[in-house]
């Protein structure tokens, strides 16, 4: 290292003083960056240790809560979810009986079922399938009892000839003595089984990448702050700060790409690393896959919305109509765990003002409890939780309008068919899948170059690169519901 030797009345203070004192002259300036010393004659206290102003501030945990990990040896993950195992159907209805199915245009009604049928005039009816056409795009349904609504001879009396709105749902069959069995009435009627339906999902593997360089100077240099950080890094060394924190806010990413990701659509325009196309990257999160598959509260933007019985029980319906799961948690932004602690609270007729909720046995010497962890309504239990990411400063909860406020996910496990492996297999609702082999694994890849800590270059930096590739599997997305 080169030693700048100053010149005599420069900047050396080599002229002696006439007293103990200490002087500008004699004293260095510890605030000033021009001449590296010390402002004032008192020695001021140093505080060492980092003040961990935020306290946690990393977010991930979520999914470790809810789901679990497995190793993946494909670009994507595939899996096929059981549908309904009873046949309903929405269309239209004439006054003839002709129902004609709206979704997709097929069906799987037989000759001879019996079917209870309603339409959007109030009326609900059981009827017998007579006819059925061709194509398998509409039914002849004859009625067992006159139409509540209308005509006696049919279901409705219409104005025009397209028919009213209706649903069905098929309940049972009918047949003569001495009759074929289901459906074999020759020609094109002629089938006999319900082959079960099943829909596809897939979901691709994103990959997630982050580096932390520092130079082989910095890393020998020893500070005055003792650094501290969620990834346990302790020292004087200031390099174990920057590198630490890199690495938790690489977790942290690697969790809220579950979350957030979002699959491109061609002409979109971000095609980010992919390799499959502008219609190909991306990765499908939390969020969006409940906004496809699930349920989402009515949100009106910029309102703040609150939570009553009455909503919850519109929620516990559609819960009905689907898997049903019993127990269910709520991860809920402050807002929205706040209205549902109100809201609990309501329910108890001796508090004033919301005093005695919470503990309801509450004496002037106990701690008032003003908050619930869950309840139960109907037969479904809920278990609330406050979710950091939704509340941080610096995530969601630094967005000016945030449209995510909790979701509700069931708890247990769910049964579908794993494609690659080719059997059923019982997974959490919601896993992460990561790519691995027996001679790669890229869950959590961290590995460091150049001539640092490292000998792959001559390079006088340590460079620390982290990796992963995954993505989230959201399997039996219509038990999930999205708070708006």
């Amino acid at each position: 290292m080169a030693i700048a030797i100053p010149t005599a009345g420069g900047s050396l203070n080599a002229v002696p003083a006439p007293a103990k004192a200490a002087l500008s002259a004699n004293y260095v300036d510890f605030t000033s960056s021009a001449t590296l010393g010390w402002a004032q004659q008192y020695l001021p206290e140093l505080i060492e240790q980092e003040v961990e102003r935020y306290g946690k501030r990393t977010i991930s945990g979520f999914l470790a809560q809810v789901g679990a990990e497995e190793a993946s040896a494909s670009d994507r993950v595939v899996w096929s979810e059981q549908g309904r195992l009873h046949l309903s159907y929405s269309g239209t209805i004439t006054d003839a009986g002709v129902f004609t199915v709206a979704d997709s245009g097929t069906h799987a009604i037989r000759l001879g079922a019996t079917v209870v049928l309603s339409d959007d005039n109030g009326a609900v009816i059981p009827g017998y399938v007579s006819a059925i056409a061709a194509d398998l795009t509409t039914a002849t349904i004859l009625p067992y009892e006159a139409a509540t609504v209308g005509a006696v001879t049919g279901f409705d009396t219409y104005t025009d000839d397209t028919g009213n709105t209706a649903s069905l749902f098929v309940y049972g069959s009918e047949f003569n003595k001495g009759t074929n069995g289901m459906g074999l009435g020759g020609g094109t009627n002629d089938f006999a089984a319900v082959e079960p339906s099943f829909k596809s999902f897939s979901n691709k593997m994103t990959i997630i990448k982050d580096t932390y360089r520092v130079t082989g100077s910095d890393a020998s240099a020893i500070g005055w702050i003792e650094v501290s950080g969620e990834q346990g890094q302790n020292g004087y060394l200031w390099y174990l700060k920057a590198e630490g924190d890199t690495r938790a806010r690489f977790t942290d990413y690697c969790e809220m790409v579950c979350l957030e990701g979002k699959l491109s659509v061609a002409g979109a325009g971000a095609i980010g690393g992919s390799d499959l196309g502008a219609d190909g990257s991306g990765t499908q999160g939390l969020f969006d896959a409940i906004r496809t598959y699930g349920h989402t509260t009515t949100g009106v933007v910029g309102s703040v919305a609150s939570e009553d019985l009455g909503s919850f029980d519109e929620i516990l319906k559609k819960f009905d109509a689907q898997g049903a799961i019993e127990e269910n948690m709520i991860f809920a932004n402050r807002a929205l765990s706040l209205n549902i602690d109100d809201m609990l609270a309501a329910q108890n007729s001796y508090g004033d003002g919301g005093t005695s909720y919470g503990v309801f046995d509450n004496s002037e010497d106990m701690a008032l409890n003003l908050g619930f962890s869950g309840f139960r309504r109907g037969s479904y239990d809920f278990y609330k939780s406050d979710w950091k990411y939704l509340n941080d400063g610096a995530l969601r909860g630094s967005l000016g309008y945030n449209d995510v406020r909790g979701v509700i996910i069931p708890a247990g496990v769910s049964s579908v068919y794993d494609e690659m492996l080719g059997k059923n297999m019982k997974r959490p609702f919601l896993h992460v899948r990561y790519r691995a082999s027996q001679t790669e694994s890229r869950r959590m890849k961290t590995w460091i170059t150049d001539s640092v800590g490292a000998a792959t270059s001559d390079l006088d930096v340590m460079t620390v690169n982290y990796l992963s590739e995954r993505c989230l599997v959201t399997q039996g997305g219509n038990n999930f519901m999205l708070f708006n």
